[in-house]
């Protein structure tokens, strides 16, 4: 269900999505910093310079950076560097490059199919890609060459550490690559409390999207290629699918203003702790029921229909998955603790109005 247009007067954020808060304030100054006077085009300028060094610093090798405009450019352009049109790549049958990219990937890699697994609250079962891998090896087969995951899933949970390992030695044995859509990376990473070498490339992933306009940047991602043979020719790839910024400091900047002093990775915990204290008080409601563990900046609750149907009326934003009656909850960088009280006390009213009976 879509929602619906907020109504005026409507206290604090809305929880559609991470994308709808405002620019992090630190990556605005950058932003504003970097437009005095003159600088050189394309990449060729000190902002950019300093982010591939500190990136460099921040996961602690060395990395191969590219700046896109967007998540579905990094991805698909990622992947297309991955594979041959006659290549496959596995991902779980909720995963953002099979459900809301509108076949990029496929396109930009000139046709190479994405094989679905089953969704395990979000995951890749390392079986499931093992089963996928040796289930044919004629040459009608799509040949698997990519396993690629996101971190933190669409649902909201986490690959822990010990996960990413067994698909590594998943990939190891099928000659894959592994790629990362890392679009709520900083969530997944402040979770974890491990360092971002930690969950990457020393646990096998070829090729990270960071993200960073879902982290209070105002757009832009990175593609992060810890082998940098895989980086060969990828400024070309750039340029033809329309995703080389002339003007690049102003994606650079912001992202130097992001990573100064961790502030990303603040974000990250911010958001997350008011998913946590959503779940929380959420989870003492009778008639609302809770999919799956809250890990990140995610909450999905199974609530009466009529629930979301007199929320959406009300004016919060909210997407409604896995069924009519799931809502997922978003919270971002920008969320106060007001626009949660008041979610909460919307909430309870409408849980009043029903006389504690969720039927339909």
């Amino acid at each position: 269900m879509e929602p619906t247009t907020p109504a005026p007067g409507i206290p604090g954020c809305q929880f559609a999505s991470d994308n709808t808060a405002g620019i992090s304030p630190a990556a605005l100054q950058a932003l504003s910093d970097a437009s005095q006077g003159f600088a050189a085009s394309y990449g060729d300028d000190a902002w950019t310079t300093r982010l591939s060094q500190r990136l460099r610093e921040w996961f602690e090798t060395d990395c191969e950076m590219f700046l896109v405009f967007n998540g579905t450019a990094a991805n698909s352009l990622a992947l297309a560097s991955l594979c041959q049109s006659y290549h496959s790549v596995i991902c779980t049958d909720v995963s953002h490059i099979e459900t809301d990219e509108c076949g990029g990937p496929e396109f930009f890699s000139n046709g190479s199919k994405l094989l679905v697994a089953p969704s395990h609250n979000g995951k890749l079962n390392p079986e499931d890609v093992r089963h996928l891998v040796t289930k044919r090896s004629d040459i009608h087969y799509p040949k698997p060459r990519v396993v690629s995951i996101t971190q933190s899933t669409e649902l909201g949970t986490v690959y822990t550490c010990d996960e990413l390992l067994a698909l590594r030695d998943v990939k190891k044995s099928g000659n894959l690559r592994m790629h990362m859509d890392g679009a709520r990376f900083a969530n997944a990473v402040a979770a974890l409390g491990c360092t971002p070498r930690q969950c990457t490339w020393e646990v096998g992933v070829d090729v990270l999207c960071l993200g960073g306009t879902k982290n209070g940047l105002p757009m832009s991602e990175i593609v992060l290629f810890f082998d940098r043979e895989l980086a060969k020719e990828f400024d070309y790839r750039c340029k033809q699918a329309g995703q080389l910024a002339s003007k690049m400091r102003f994606l650079s900047a912001p992202w130097l203003g992001l990573l100064e002093n961790d502030l990303w990775l603040s974000n990250g915990r911010h958001a997350n702790a008011c998913a946590r204290q959503l779940a929380e008080e959420l989870s003492k409601i009778p008639q609302i029921r809770l999919r799956g563990p809250q890990e990140a900046n995610a909450v999905f609750a199974e609530m009466p229909p009529r629930w979301v149907a007199e929320l959406h009326r009300r004016g919060w934003r909210f997407y409604s998955f896995i069924g009519s009656a799931s809502a997922r909850f978003m919270c971002s960088w920008a969320t106060q603790q007001a626009d949660i009280a008041a979610l909460l006390r919307d909430i309870r009213d409408v849980a009043a109005q029903e006389g504690g009976d969720p039927s339909v």
